[in-house]
Protein backbone atom coordinates (compact mmCIF):
# COMPACT_ATOMS: atom_id res chain seq x y z
CA UNK A 1 0.00 0.00 0.00
CA UNK A 2 1.23 3.74 -0.55
CA UNK A 3 1.42 6.07 2.15
CA UNK A 4 -2.06 7.75 1.39
CA UNK A 5 -3.60 4.39 1.31
CA UNK A 6 -2.63 3.40 4.71
CA UNK A 7 -3.29 6.86 6.01
CA UNK A 8 -6.97 6.18 4.68
CA UNK A 9 -7.28 2.90 5.88
CA UNK A 10 -6.45 4.02 9.47
CA UNK A 11 -9.18 6.73 9.24
CA UNK A 12 -11.77 3.73 7.99
CA UNK A 13 -10.68 1.39 10.70
CA UNK A 14 -12.01 3.90 13.56
CA UNK A 15 -15.01 5.03 11.26
CA UNK A 16 -16.17 3.29 8.05
CA UNK A 17 -19.40 4.85 7.39
CA UNK A 18 -17.31 8.42 6.89
CA UNK A 19 -18.36 10.46 4.18
CA UNK A 20 -15.96 11.05 1.11
CA UNK A 21 -15.37 14.75 1.88
CA UNK A 22 -15.09 14.49 5.35
CA UNK A 23 -12.45 11.73 4.92
CA UNK A 24 -10.82 14.58 2.38
CA UNK A 25 -11.24 17.22 4.72
CA UNK A 26 -9.01 15.13 7.31
CA UNK A 27 -6.30 14.48 5.22
CA UNK A 28 -5.93 17.30 2.71
CA UNK A 29 -6.96 16.36 -0.04
CA UNK A 30 -9.78 16.49 -2.73
CA UNK A 31 -12.50 14.34 -2.37
CA UNK A 32 -12.23 12.77 -6.06
CA UNK A 33 -8.44 11.17 -4.79
CA UNK A 34 -10.47 9.76 -2.08
CA UNK A 35 -12.40 7.96 -4.38
CA UNK A 36 -9.31 7.34 -6.46
CA UNK A 37 -7.51 5.76 -3.56
CA UNK A 38 -10.75 4.10 -2.36
CA UNK A 39 -11.21 2.34 -5.79
CA UNK A 40 -7.32 0.88 -5.54
CA UNK A 41 -8.12 -0.41 -2.25
CA UNK A 42 -10.87 -2.12 -3.14
CA UNK A 43 -9.39 -3.39 -6.40
CA UNK A 44 -6.68 -5.02 -3.75
CA UNK A 45 -9.16 -6.65 -1.99
CA UNK A 46 -8.63 -4.46 1.20
CA UNK A 47 -12.01 -2.54 0.72
CA UNK A 48 -15.50 -4.83 -0.21
CA UNK A 49 -18.57 -3.85 -0.50
CA UNK A 50 -20.61 -0.60 1.13
CA UNK A 51 -19.69 1.07 4.39
CA UNK A 52 -16.51 0.42 3.33
CA UNK A 53 -16.43 -2.87 4.74
CA UNK A 54 -13.01 -4.16 5.42
CA UNK A 55 -11.51 -7.84 4.56
CA UNK A 56 -10.89 -10.05 7.70
CA UNK A 57 -6.59 -9.42 7.30
CA UNK A 58 -4.00 -11.61 9.03
CA UNK A 59 -2.39 -9.85 11.71
CA UNK A 60 1.23 -9.79 13.33
CA UNK A 61 1.66 -9.10 16.90
CA UNK A 62 4.92 -6.85 17.70
CA UNK A 63 6.45 -6.03 21.59
CA UNK A 64 8.99 -4.85 22.24
CA UNK A 65 10.62 -1.01 22.90
CA UNK A 66 9.92 2.30 21.29
CA UNK A 67 11.65 5.39 22.40
CA UNK A 68 12.41 8.79 20.62
CA UNK A 69 15.46 8.69 18.33
CA UNK A 70 18.29 11.32 19.15
CA UNK A 71 20.90 11.19 16.04
CA UNK A 72 23.55 13.11 15.97
CA UNK A 73 25.69 12.69 12.41
CA UNK A 74 28.78 15.12 11.88
CA UNK A 75 29.33 17.29 8.93
CA UNK A 76 32.93 15.66 8.08
CA UNK A 77 34.95 12.88 10.09
CA UNK A 78 34.14 12.02 14.01
CA UNK A 79 36.56 14.24 16.39
CA UNK A 80 36.24 12.44 19.70
CA UNK A 81 37.07 14.02 22.74
CA UNK A 82 35.66 17.47 20.64
CA UNK A 83 32.25 19.94 19.23
CA UNK A 84 31.54 18.55 16.02
CA UNK A 85 29.73 20.70 13.34
CA UNK A 86 26.66 18.74 12.25
CA UNK A 87 22.68 17.72 12.22
CA UNK A 88 20.73 16.62 15.25
CA UNK A 89 17.38 15.00 13.94
CA UNK A 90 15.04 13.23 16.57
CA UNK A 91 12.62 10.74 15.39
CA UNK A 92 10.52 7.73 16.79
CA UNK A 93 12.40 4.47 17.28
CA UNK A 94 12.90 1.35 19.47
CA UNK A 95 13.52 -1.94 17.94
CA UNK A 96 9.78 -3.02 18.35
CA UNK A 97 8.47 0.19 17.26
CA UNK A 98 10.38 0.45 14.19
CA UNK A 99 9.66 -3.22 13.11
CA UNK A 100 5.93 -2.17 13.41
CA UNK A 101 6.16 0.45 11.69
CA UNK A 102 8.26 -1.04 8.53
CA UNK A 103 5.62 -3.75 8.74
CA UNK A 104 2.74 -1.41 8.45
CA UNK A 105 4.38 0.24 5.64
CA UNK A 106 4.62 -2.70 3.75
CA UNK A 107 0.95 -3.19 3.99
CA UNK A 108 0.59 -6.33 7.00
CA UNK A 109 -1.54 -5.45 9.61
CA UNK A 110 0.11 -4.36 12.43
CA UNK A 111 -0.18 -4.06 16.21
CA UNK A 112 1.93 -2.82 18.71
CA UNK A 113 1.93 -3.71 22.57
CA UNK A 114 4.80 -1.15 24.10
CA UNK A 115 5.19 0.90 26.96
CA UNK A 116 5.50 5.38 26.62
CA UNK A 117 5.02 8.05 28.74
CA UNK A 118 2.24 10.67 28.78
CA UNK A 119 4.99 12.89 27.69
CA UNK A 120 5.67 14.71 24.47
CA UNK A 121 7.86 12.19 22.98
CA UNK A 122 5.31 9.38 23.90
CA UNK A 123 2.33 11.62 22.58
CA UNK A 124 4.38 11.64 19.54
CA UNK A 125 5.62 8.39 18.92
CA UNK A 126 1.22 7.21 19.42
CA UNK A 127 0.43 9.84 17.04
CA UNK A 128 3.24 8.62 14.62
CA UNK A 129 2.60 5.00 14.90
CA UNK A 130 -1.15 5.98 14.06
CA UNK A 131 -0.14 7.83 11.10
CA UNK A 132 1.68 5.11 9.69
CA UNK A 133 -1.17 2.38 10.34
CA UNK A 134 -0.14 0.71 13.21
CA UNK A 135 -3.10 -0.40 15.60
CA UNK A 136 -2.15 1.06 18.81
CA UNK A 137 -4.65 0.50 21.11
CA UNK A 138 -2.56 -2.68 23.15
CA UNK A 139 0.13 -0.06 23.79
CA UNK A 140 0.57 1.39 27.38
CA UNK A 141 0.70 4.85 27.82
CA UNK A 142 1.44 5.74 31.64
CA UNK A 143 1.48 8.96 33.54
CA UNK A 144 4.01 7.83 35.94
CA UNK A 145 6.73 6.79 33.30
CA UNK A 146 8.89 8.70 30.76
CA UNK A 147 9.03 7.54 27.01
CA UNK A 148 12.50 5.93 26.43
CA UNK A 149 15.03 7.97 24.27
CA UNK A 150 18.08 6.70 22.32
CA UNK A 151 20.61 8.97 21.97
CA UNK A 152 23.26 7.88 19.22
CA UNK A 153 26.65 9.92 17.49
CA UNK A 154 26.94 8.31 13.62
CA UNK A 155 30.72 8.41 12.69
CA UNK A 156 31.74 9.88 9.42
CA UNK A 157 30.77 6.83 7.91
CA UNK A 158 27.45 7.24 8.63
CA UNK A 159 28.44 3.99 11.08
CA UNK A 160 26.96 4.49 14.88
CA UNK A 161 30.02 5.40 16.64
CA UNK A 162 28.57 5.26 20.52
CA UNK A 163 25.05 5.27 22.09
CA UNK A 164 23.25 5.49 24.79
CA UNK A 165 19.51 4.16 25.80
CA UNK A 166 16.88 4.61 28.71
CA UNK A 167 14.29 2.09 28.00
CA UNK A 168 13.32 1.76 31.52
CA UNK A 169 9.73 2.34 31.29
CA UNK A 170 9.76 -1.22 29.17
CA UNK A 171 10.04 -2.73 32.60
CA UNK A 172 6.25 -2.07 32.89
CA UNK A 173 5.12 -4.52 29.84
CA UNK A 174 5.09 -6.85 32.68
CA UNK A 175 3.74 -10.23 32.80
CA UNK A 176 0.34 -9.25 34.36
CA UNK A 177 0.15 -6.59 31.48
CA UNK A 178 0.57 -9.61 28.47
CA UNK A 179 -1.90 -11.98 30.10
CA UNK A 180 -4.46 -9.02 29.81
CA UNK A 181 -3.92 -9.54 25.99
CA UNK A 182 -4.22 -12.90 25.58
CA UNK A 183 -6.89 -13.26 23.38
CA UNK A 184 -5.44 -10.66 21.19
CA UNK A 185 -2.43 -12.52 20.95
CA UNK A 186 -3.88 -15.98 20.32
CA UNK A 187 -5.66 -14.90 17.33
CA UNK A 188 -2.35 -13.53 15.58
CA UNK A 189 -1.09 -14.81 12.77
CA UNK A 190 2.60 -14.09 14.06
CA UNK A 191 4.15 -12.90 17.21
CA UNK A 192 7.04 -10.46 17.03
CA UNK A 193 9.18 -10.47 19.81
CA UNK A 194 12.29 -8.26 20.77
CA UNK A 195 14.58 -8.88 23.20
CA UNK A 196 14.74 -5.41 24.81
CA UNK A 197 11.67 -7.30 27.01
CA UNK A 198 12.76 -8.13 30.67
CA UNK A 199 13.49 -11.62 31.16
CA UNK A 200 10.41 -12.22 32.95
CA UNK A 201 7.99 -11.41 29.61
CA UNK A 202 10.44 -12.80 27.64
CA UNK A 203 10.14 -15.76 29.58
CA UNK A 204 5.91 -15.92 29.89
CA UNK A 205 5.53 -15.00 25.80
CA UNK A 206 8.49 -17.69 24.75
CA UNK A 207 6.76 -20.34 27.15
CA UNK A 208 3.07 -19.72 26.28
CA UNK A 209 2.96 -18.64 22.89
CA UNK A 210 4.91 -21.42 21.14
CA UNK A 211 2.02 -22.83 19.08
CA UNK A 212 2.03 -18.99 17.10
CA UNK A 213 5.36 -18.53 15.01
CA UNK A 214 7.63 -16.56 17.23
CA UNK A 215 9.95 -14.22 15.29
CA UNK A 216 12.79 -13.07 17.66
CA UNK A 217 15.06 -9.98 17.37
CA UNK A 218 18.12 -10.53 19.65
CA UNK A 219 18.59 -6.93 19.44
CA UNK A 220 22.72 -7.30 21.30
CA UNK A 221 24.31 -9.94 22.47
CA UNK A 222 24.20 -8.98 25.89
CA UNK A 223 20.12 -9.43 25.50
CA UNK A 224 20.48 -12.47 23.38
CA UNK A 225 21.76 -14.34 26.12
CA UNK A 226 18.18 -14.11 27.44
CA UNK A 227 16.82 -16.22 24.94
CA UNK A 228 18.62 -19.23 25.20
CA UNK A 229 16.83 -21.47 27.52
CA UNK A 230 13.71 -20.75 25.03
CA UNK A 231 15.30 -21.50 21.82
CA UNK A 232 13.10 -24.35 21.06
CA UNK A 233 10.18 -22.05 21.06
CA UNK A 234 11.31 -19.77 18.39
CA UNK A 235 10.17 -20.05 15.27
CA UNK A 236 12.53 -17.29 12.96
CA UNK A 237 15.82 -15.98 14.64
CA UNK A 238 17.30 -13.08 13.12
CA UNK A 239 20.83 -12.60 15.18
CA UNK A 240 24.53 -11.15 14.04
CA UNK A 241 27.26 -13.93 13.28
CA UNK A 242 28.55 -12.14 17.12
CA UNK A 243 25.16 -12.59 18.80
CA UNK A 244 24.82 -16.10 17.02
CA UNK A 245 28.43 -17.08 18.18
CA UNK A 246 27.80 -16.19 21.64
CA UNK A 247 24.49 -17.96 21.72
CA UNK A 248 25.87 -21.26 20.53
CA UNK A 249 28.97 -21.64 21.98
CA UNK A 250 30.44 -21.79 18.27
CA UNK A 251 33.22 -19.99 17.08
CA UNK A 252 33.66 -19.32 13.31
CA UNK A 253 36.89 -18.29 11.25
CA UNK A 254 35.37 -19.27 7.91
CA UNK A 255 32.21 -19.22 5.95
CA UNK A 256 32.07 -22.59 5.23
CA UNK A 257 31.10 -23.44 8.56
CA UNK A 258 27.84 -21.29 8.66
CA UNK A 259 25.74 -24.51 7.78
CA UNK A 260 27.29 -25.61 11.26
CA UNK A 261 26.23 -23.10 13.09
CA UNK A 262 22.66 -23.11 11.76
CA UNK A 263 22.18 -26.45 12.47
CA UNK A 264 23.30 -26.19 15.70
CA UNK A 265 20.13 -23.88 16.29
CA UNK A 266 18.09 -25.90 14.17
CA UNK A 267 18.89 -28.68 17.00
CA UNK A 268 17.86 -26.37 19.29
CA UNK A 269 14.40 -26.23 17.89
CA UNK A 270 14.66 -23.05 15.82
CA UNK A 271 12.82 -23.54 12.28
CA UNK A 272 14.47 -20.68 10.38
CA UNK A 273 17.43 -18.81 11.22
CA UNK A 274 18.84 -15.57 9.54
CA UNK A 275 22.47 -15.08 10.19
CA UNK A 276 23.14 -11.30 9.30
CA UNK A 277 26.94 -10.55 7.84
CA UNK A 278 27.67 -7.21 7.37
CA UNK A 279 28.39 -6.04 4.39
CA UNK A 280 29.04 -9.84 3.16
CA UNK A 281 25.12 -10.42 3.04
CA UNK A 282 22.97 -12.83 4.92
CA UNK A 283 23.31 -16.52 5.60
CA UNK A 284 19.60 -17.83 5.66
CA UNK A 285 19.14 -21.65 6.40
CA UNK A 286 15.63 -23.18 7.42
CA UNK A 287 16.16 -27.15 7.97
CA UNK A 288 15.42 -28.09 4.40
CA UNK A 289 17.59 -24.88 2.47
CA UNK A 290 20.68 -22.99 3.09
CA UNK A 291 22.71 -20.14 1.19
CA UNK A 292 24.35 -16.81 1.52
CA UNK A 293 22.82 -14.20 -0.39
CA UNK A 294 25.48 -11.54 -1.17
CA UNK A 295 24.39 -7.90 -0.08
CA UNK A 296 22.68 -5.29 -2.12
CA UNK A 297 25.40 -2.52 -3.09
CA UNK A 298 24.00 0.65 -1.43
CA UNK A 299 24.76 4.48 -0.73
CA UNK A 300 24.36 4.40 3.47
CA UNK A 301 22.97 7.59 5.08
CA UNK A 302 21.99 5.91 7.94
CA UNK A 303 22.98 2.38 9.83
CA UNK A 304 20.09 2.64 12.11
CA UNK A 305 17.03 0.56 11.41
CA UNK A 306 18.65 -1.55 8.92
CA UNK A 307 18.13 -5.09 11.02
CA UNK A 308 14.48 -3.80 11.63
CA UNK A 309 13.44 -3.29 8.51
CA UNK A 310 14.66 -6.51 7.31
CA UNK A 311 12.69 -8.50 9.74
CA UNK A 312 9.70 -6.57 8.92
CA UNK A 313 10.48 -7.47 5.99
CA UNK A 314 10.82 -11.51 6.96
CA UNK A 315 7.75 -11.47 8.19
CA UNK A 316 5.80 -9.45 5.26
CA UNK A 317 6.92 -12.63 3.77
CA UNK A 318 5.41 -15.32 5.93
CA UNK A 319 2.35 -13.31 6.10
CA UNK A 320 2.33 -13.53 2.29
CA UNK A 321 2.97 -17.60 2.22
CA UNK A 322 6.80 -16.66 0.58
CA UNK A 323 9.28 -18.87 0.49
CA UNK A 324 12.16 -18.73 2.85
CA UNK A 325 14.69 -17.64 0.04
CA UNK A 326 11.79 -14.89 -1.71
CA UNK A 327 11.39 -13.86 1.62
CA UNK A 328 15.00 -13.20 2.58
CA UNK A 329 15.72 -11.22 -0.72
CA UNK A 330 12.22 -9.03 -0.17
CA UNK A 331 14.02 -8.47 3.32
CA UNK A 332 17.16 -7.39 2.35
CA UNK A 333 15.85 -5.02 -0.02
CA UNK A 334 13.77 -3.79 2.78
CA UNK A 335 17.46 -2.96 4.45
CA UNK A 336 18.38 -1.37 1.66
CA UNK A 337 15.20 1.11 1.60
CA UNK A 338 15.60 1.74 5.07
CA UNK A 339 19.45 2.53 4.55
CA UNK A 340 18.70 4.86 2.35
CA UNK A 341 17.06 7.51 4.00
CA UNK A 342 18.22 9.62 6.99
CA UNK A 343 15.27 8.75 9.25
CA UNK A 344 15.10 5.41 11.47
CA UNK A 345 12.08 4.52 9.08
CA UNK A 346 12.39 5.62 5.89
CA UNK A 347 8.78 7.42 4.89
CA UNK A 348 9.30 5.84 1.01
CA UNK A 349 8.77 2.26 2.58
CA UNK A 350 6.52 0.30 0.88
CA UNK A 351 5.91 -2.95 -0.99
CA UNK A 352 6.29 -0.94 -4.08
CA UNK A 353 9.76 0.69 -3.33
CA UNK A 354 10.88 -2.38 -2.02
CA UNK A 355 10.49 -4.56 -5.19
CA UNK A 356 11.72 -1.89 -7.47
CA UNK A 357 15.08 -2.16 -5.02
CA UNK A 358 14.96 -5.84 -6.46
CA UNK A 359 14.24 -5.08 -9.96
CA UNK A 360 17.18 -2.53 -10.01
CA UNK A 361 19.82 -5.28 -8.36
CA UNK A 362 18.99 -8.21 -11.01
CA UNK A 363 19.46 -5.24 -13.80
Amino acid sequence: MTEREIEILAILKQDPLIPQQELADKIGISRSAVAGHIMNLTHKGIIRGKGYILAKARYAVVIGGANMDILGRPTDGLRVGDSNPGSVSCSPGGVGRNIAENLSRLGTETRLMTAVGKDAYGQQIIEHCQHAGIDMKNTLQLSDGITSTYLSVLDGDSDMHVAINDMAILERLNVDVLKSQQAMLQRADLIVIDANLSEASLAYLLSNYADIPLFVDTVSCAKATKLKPYLNAIHTLKPNLKEAEQLSGIAISHYDQLPNLANWFHEQGVERIFLSLGIDGVFYSDKQEQALIPAIPVSMVNANGAGDAFLAGLAHGFIQDWSTRKSTEFAMAAAVVALSDIATINPNMSEISVNRVIKESIC
